[in-house]
């Protein structure tokens, strides 16, 4: 899942998002000079993935990648359930999109000094772009994958990617309707 999601899905205790959103930032085991629970958010982010990259609605959803995409179909699904999470808010919260999304912007804001360099610039551009809210348009796909694109650092066919996800809409919607709630079961027991 993307940067909604994990935020989502995680238990709302300042460091367990903190460390859940970490997750996207940190390689390896190696995290004694972290918070005990920065630590649990990020296995949490980790068990959310695994649950996410060998789950059967999103492994099928490589049949409607072209085959130069297929390897980023994990990438892709992540990006496109952010959108259908922010489209589908309602279903999953109390809260209304633009509630919680000031919420997790005090909590991210209030420990910044906690991330690692990378991270917080990217919290930074994510609270001041409001991405979080943005995801609700179709048009944060592409951005999102165009994004990821430059930043991965070898030649890839993930520029675009966007077009292939709104070619497949109705799929990719109905397997996320399919996936979350068994996904955000999963991780109210983590």
């Amino acid at each position: 899942m993307n940067y909604l999601a994990h935020l989502f899905l995680s238990a709302d205790e300042d460091q367990l998002v903190i460390g859940n959103l970490m997750g996207d930032f940190v390689k390896g085991n190696r995290f004694e000079h972290l918070p005990q629970k920065v630590v649990q958010g990020i296995y949490q982010h980790r068990a959310i993935d695994k649950f996410t990259d060998s789950h059967a609605a999103v492994t099928d959803l490589k049949h409607y990648l072209s085959p130069e995409r297929k390897r980023f179909s994990g990438i892709i699904a992540d990006v496109a359930f952010d959108h259908f999470l922010a489209k589908h808010f309602s279903r999953f919260s109390e809260l209304s999109l633009q509630e919680f999304t000031n919420k997790k912007h005090q909590q991210l804001a209030e420990h910044l000094q906690m991330m690692p360099q990378n991270m917080q610039d990217v919290v930074t551009r994510m609270v001041s772009g409001r991405w979080l809210e943005n995801y609700q348009q179709m048009q944060s796909i592409d951005s999102a994958l165009n994004g990821i694109a430059n930043r991965i650092r070898f030649d890839n066919k993930l520029h675009g990617a966007g077009d292939e996800v709104y070619k497949h809409y109705q799929h990719f919607e109905y397997a996320f309707l399919q996936f979350f709630p068994q996904l955000k079961n999963f991780a109210d027991k983590l």
